[in-house]
């Protein structure tokens, strides 16, 4: 943002809130155009960054805002054109998870078969949002320790194995996977600065957070064509028959714009002896 505003020659706060309105124009925009998705499989994830700072440090940090510390992005993903139906910003708890849940129940026409990791929250939010319409299981991933000569602070635990768990209707077993949405959160990481694990790029305020990611995934969904699909995911899900480019998203921002006012009339005043 700020290397925006060097280049651009226009004060850090013009930026700020040019990317608050884009935010909350895609997010709009988002809300009321993903609705009546006609899509046969979907798979559900959480991702981590932090707020202002790491949770552990909250306690210690000094004027830490409302929602400083963790933060969960979750996503829902149309396994078949790659499009993000749903997502949700905040905690990792079982209100999140309902809230989430409840939100892809409604943008979604038809019984799908859902896939999500092992997170016990989802249980109750699936069985919350759509009773028995859904053929649902969990694939569990079991992790050994880390290989010999990678142990760190990074470095990932060894995968051991899998389990997947049919809880709900019958889900076919060779398409229980996250595989899809787990690459998602790779896109997610690569393509927005606030996710890298070291960095001072991360969000300072979690509203921004969400503004960012509603920008991210409206360009993600719309204009962005994909490379095996060669069509945008909102094109190969039906949502729209057109690729979309960056002046529209700022079409969308003059859209919610309100109209300007018309200038008064100036009157001059005769000159008084």
């Amino acid at each position: 943002m700020r290397s925006v505003s060097r280049i651009t020659g226009v004060s850090i706060n013009t930026v700020t809130k040019l990317l608050v309105d884009a935010g909350e124009a895609c997010a709009e925009y988002h809300d009321k155009t993903v609705r009546g998705v006609r899509a046969e499989r979907i798979q559900c994830d959480e991702i981590w960054s932090f707020c202002y700072s790491k949770q552990k440090n909250v306690e210690t940090a000094k004027s830490a805002p409302e929602g400083a510390g963790d933060v969960w992005t979750w996503t829902a993903l149309d396994a078949d054109s790659k499009m993000i139906v749903s997502y949700l910003v905040g905690g990792r708890d079982g209100r999140y998870a309902m809230a989430f849940m409840d939100d892809v129940a409604e943008r979604l026409a038809t019984r799908v078969q859902m896939t999500t990791d092992g997170h016990k929250a989802y249980l109750e939010a699936v069985e919350g949002a759509f009773g028995a319409d859904v053929d649902y299981a969990q694939l569990v991933k079991i992790y050994g320790e880390a290989p010999e000569g990678a142990k760190g602070r990074y470095s990932p635990a060894e995968c051991t194995g899998i389990k997947k768990n049919k809880i709900e209707g019958e889900p076919d077993e060779k398409h229980i996977s996250t595989s899809y949405v787990e690459r998602m959160n790779l896109n997610i990481r690569m393509g927005n600065r606030r996710f890298t694990r070291l960095t001072n790029a991360f969000s300072k305020k979690v509203e921004n957070h969400l503004h960012m990611l509603s920008l991210y995934f409206v360009h993600y969904n719309f204009c962005r064509q994909h490379k095996s699909l060669r069509v945008s995911p909102a094109m190969a899900a039906g949502v729209t028959d057109t690729l979309k480019d960056m002046e529209w998203v700022v079409g969308l921002i003059d859209a919610r714009a309100p109209a300007p006012k018309r200038p008064t009339a100036y009157k001059k005043k005769a000159p008084t002896e």
